[in-house]
């Protein structure tokens, strides 16, 4: 076999191992971006835990041909990056957004986030769901928030009751 089947054979694999511990993986479309503009992207990325990575379309193809991912095949047309994302699935698509507002060269295009395919435009609403730990912090404060409010209702009482016994 030549060496370049198994470069080939070895970078569908990786993709493969890339996909399986993905929670989600978004298309961007990078034309135009200069090495400046990439390495602050990757940057972006890193610092929030997402791999990004420019493979070819079809070696990208092979590896997500049979899994959940499969229906991205059909976006993969022209220069493409991928979003790797392993902990919140949304922050592929946040940084993505949020780095072509101040660069329109960056283009988010479709994902699939925990199984499902979404479009363009969905991709867009769901950049703007806030973050895993935000959710998490205003869970935390509206239950906090009924409990704080009872236990100075108590604490009213028991100074008013000492108040008058006084």
């Amino acid at each position: 076999m030549s060496s370049n089947f198994e470069m080939k054979k070895k970078v569908v694999e990786e993709i493969k191992e890339k996909l399986a511990k993905s929670k989600s993986v978004v298309l961007s479309d990078y034309r135009g971006l200069n090495v400046t503009e990439t390495s602050e992207l990757r940057k972006n990325f890193r610092e929030a835990g997402v791999e990004y990575k420019v493979y070819k379309n079809n070696l990208v193809k092979l590896a997500i041909e049979g899994t959940e991912f499969a229906e991205l095949a059909k976006d993969l047309v022209g220069p493409n990056a991928i979003a790797f994302g392993y902990d919140d699935p949304v922050i592929p698509a946040k940084v993505i957004k949020n780095f072509s507002k101040t660069n329109d060269k960056l283009t988010l295009k479709t994902g699939v986030i925990e199984g499902e395919y979404y479009e363009v435009a969905k991709m867009l609403e769901i950049a703007e769901l806030p973050s895993k730990d935000q959710l998490i912090v205003k869970f935390l404060g509206s239950i906090k928030s009924p409990v704080n409010n009872f236990v100075y209702l108590l604490n009213n009482i028991s100074e008013k009751m000492e108040s008058e016994e006084a």
